[in-house]
C-alpha cells in the first residue's frame, strides 16, 4: 500500500507514490495532520513542487546552503579583525625557516 505524501527511501532508490528516483542514501519520511497536509499544499500540482520528494529534498538542500552560509560568515567574523589589522601588527614569517623548523622537531620528537 503506498501511502500519499509519505516518502520511503530505500538503498539507492526513492518512493513516492508510484515514481522512484535514484538516490545515495536511504531515508523514510512520514507526515500526519497538518503537517501532511501542509506538504500535500506544496506538492500539488497547484504548488511550487510536482512531489513531496521534491519539496523535501529543496527543504534540506536550503538548509544545507543557510548552514554553510553561516559557517563562512563565522569564518569572516573570525577574520575581520585580522583583515582590519595595520600591516605593522604582522610578523613577517619564511616559510623554508618555517619548514626547517617543523622537521628539526619531527627529527627531536
Amino acid at each position: 500500500m503506498v501511502v500519499p505524501y509519505s516518502c520511503l527511501f530505500v538503498g539507492r532508490m526513492v518512493s513516492c507514490g508510484k515514481r522512484r528516483h535514484s538516490m545515495a542514501e536511504g531515508v523514510n519520511v512520514r507526515f500526519t495532520g497538518i503537517l501532511r497536509k501542509f506538504v500535500e499544499q506544496r506538492a500539488s500540482g497547484e504548488g511550487l513542487y510536482n512531489s513531496a520528494s521534491e519539496y523535501i529534498r529543496d527543504l534540506v538542500r536550503r538548509d544545507y546552503e543557510c548552514e554553510e552560509a553561516g559557517r563562512w560568515e563565522a569564518l569572516y567574523q573570525e577574520l575581520r579583525t585580522a583583515m582590519a589589522a595595520p600591516d605593522s601588527d604582522f610578523i613577517p614569517l619564511d616559510a623554508e625557516e618555517i619548514l626547517a623548523e617543523a622537521k628539526r622537531r619531527k627529527g627531536a620528537g
